[in-house]
């Protein structure tokens, strides 16, 4: 998997978000982008899933422009090759865990049980998967998100803010789950973070400025 951006730019109406941002993904790699809020990470990352559109630049995974890509491929290629976790969680109320668990391969009509209960148990939720959302804690909820993103075994894992609603505790937790599943199934991970704490555990960390995107110097031992 790789995932490159070219002199991205996005604006909405006469209003820049962002312009000129450059920067490359590898396989396997764990990418953090930081910057000050209203600066666009968020909307940067939706570009990266193909769920925003961008005025100019490209965006290429595995070797596909996404802005060439229709709607209906589009959202097949989020299918089969991203997994996406938000601050909010967004699991659906009504279904049980293992059915919030479960939905990605569903859509793509590859129903496993067995990898649902697999997961489940790698994120440390055995047993849950009969429960309701609301009868779980916060970090059990964003372990519940966690899986969902994780169980198609996408290439490209994107995470905004995952850890924003969570205690530092549970944060940390949260975020040990995410790195070790990533790293187990060899996916690549870009993480949009205001937490300082989860950006230093990134192979790099990436400033993201009005004006384009930047590495920042990054220590081994804060790793």
């Amino acid at each position: 998997m790789s995932l490159i951006i070219s002199d991205l730019s996005k604006r909405y109406g006469e209003v820049a978000v962002f312009s000129g941002v450059s920067m490359s993904v590898a396989r396997g790699e764990f990418v953090a982008i930081v910057g000050e809020s209203g600066v666009g990470k968020s909307t940067l990352l939706n570009c990266m899933a193909g769920l925003d559109h961008w005025n100019s630049g490209s965006v290429t995974l595995d070797g596909l422009d996404l802005g060439g890509l229709s709607d209906n491929q589009s959202a097949r290629l989020r299918r089969e090759k991203t997994g996406f976790v938000f601050q909010a969680f967004h699991v659906l109320p009504h279904l049980d865990v293992a059915q919030n668990v479960a939905l990605p391969l569903l859509l793509l009509g590859q129903p496993d049980d067995v990898r649902v209960q697999a997961m489940l148990e790698a994120v440390g939720l055995a047993g849950l998967g009969l429960r309701l959302p609301q009868q779980l804690s916060g970090g059990q909820l964003q372990r519940v998100a966690i899986a969902r993103a994780l169980v198609h075994r996408p290439s490209l894992l994107l995470a905004d803010e995952p850890t924003g609603n969570l205690d530092p505790a549970t944060a940390t937790k949260v975020m040990d789950v995410l790195i070790a599943q990533t790293r187990e199934h060899s996916a690549s991970l870009v993480l949009v973070t205001h937490s300082e704490a989860a950006a230093t555990r990134a192979d790099r960390v990436l400033q993201l400025s009005s004006t384009g995107c930047v590495e920042r110097a990054q220590s081994i031992a804060s790793r």
